[in-house]
């Protein structure tokens, strides 16, 4: 691949690419097949596939914020107006008519049936449709989707770890809905929103259940009398923030997430159960929130960007959530005790407690002084 391509932020202690060899594998097939009418791009990581293609003037969907400024950014560098792209996110309605789709296999299962499930009725008997990923992200799960959503469905041969998937449309398939989103009721035992339900659009980690941190969190949570504006930073479906607003209905309630599909769902679980005042951004961690405006942010960071393992995240939120908490208010983070993540916070913060551990997660508090 023949471009100038970066990740979103820029960092250059980050020495990942933008793109791997299921991008490559991709492009070269399309050069082979050739491209034509309308393109539509399903989950490009970082707008890698997108710049690529952009003279084919192609519809972008994506669940991610950070891809879809990575894509601006490629744009630009490569010389590329903005305006030969067409960005759509997960939350948008698709386009009516697919000549070509291509998907960038998602890690989440869920996120993939939801897509191909919007996407089948605008998909006709010519469209072509290659899906792409590394062989560690393709199983027989997914294959499955594809040959039940769209039709008959093989892969190609590994190359450099890389693999292709090409399903054949069968228009006689049932068009049924999308069972997404999915909505539960939380269990007993975890504070103020026990026996609540919550909304969890497709992508959402642990969308079934509540995951074993988050009720650790709950169980645990900070006092909020008092705080004026609480952050639920990286919110996921909301239920901590929920949790904020109920113990606390005088309290402004942050919501803020990089996936589209998290705040629409913690957007709908809020106002399913609650009325107080809250606010909800799909950007990148609190870099919209005005610096030492914010007295409590609870934060349960990721420890992977897609299939790598990786701090990076973990280290914006710190360092985001520093910033915009004012002198003396509190970041609350949980996570796996192997993580380490108290040694990053007194580096950053200068401090560190312990709030309550159990043999798998730990609690953390920080103190901006």
């Amino acid at each position: 691949m023949n471009l100038d391509l970066t990740r979103f932020p820029e960092d250059p202690r980050d020495l990942l690419r933008a793109w791997d060899a299921s991008d490559d594998y991709l492009l070269a097939h399309l050069e082979e097949v050739g491209v034509s009418g309308e393109v539509v791009i399903v989950g490009d990581r970082w707008g890698a596939l997108t710049t690529a293609l952009a003279a084919h003037r192609p519809v972008q969907i994506t669940d991610s914020f950070l891809t879809q400024e990575a894509t601006r950014a490629n744009l630009k560098r490569n010389g590329v107006a903005e305006d030969a792209v067409r960005l759509l996110t997960t939350q948008d309605a698709p386009p009516s008519r697919i000549d070509v789709l291509l998907v960038r296999v998602p890690k989440n299962l869920g996120l993939l049936e939801d897509q191909l499930h919007r996407l089948a009725p605008a998909i006709h008997e010519g469209t072509l449709v290659v899906g792409t990923g590394m062989v560690t992200e393709i199983h027989t799960s997914t294959l499955k989707l594809f040959e039940k959503i769209i039709g008959p469905t093989k892969t190609s041969l590994a190359v450099r770890k890389a693999r292709l998937i090409f399903a054949t449309p069968d228009l006689s398939l049932p068009r049924v809905p999308s069972p997404w989103p999915l909505r539960y009721a939380l269990e007993d035992g975890v504070g103020a929103v026990s026996g609540l339900t919550v909304t969890n659009h497709s992508g959402i980690f642990c969308a079934d259940r509540l995951d074993m941190g988050t009720r650790f969190l709950l169980q645990n949570m900070p006092h909020s009398s008092g705080r004026e504006r609480v952050a639920d930073l990286g919110c996921g479906n909301g239920v901590v923030g929920l949790a904020v607003a109920l113990a606390n209905p005088d309290a402004e309630v942050l919501f803020t997430d990089e996936s589209y599909q998290a705040v629409a769902s913690a957007r709908e679980t809020f106002h399913d159960n609650a009325g107080t005042a809250a606010r909800f951004e799909i950007a990148d961690g609190l870099s919209w929130v005005e610096p030492g405006s914010v007295d409590l942010v609870l934060n349960n960071p990721p420890f992977h960007t897609h299939k790598q393992t990786s701090d990076a995240v973990a280290w914006r939120m710190f360092t985001g959530s520093r910033t915009a908490l004012r002198k003396g208010g509190e970041l609350w983070v949980i996570g796996n005790r192997h993580l380490g993540y108290h040694l990053k916070l007194r580096r950053l913060f200068g401090n560190c407690d312990v709030m309550t551990s159990d043999p798998k997660f730990v609690i953390l508090r920080a103190v901006k002084r």
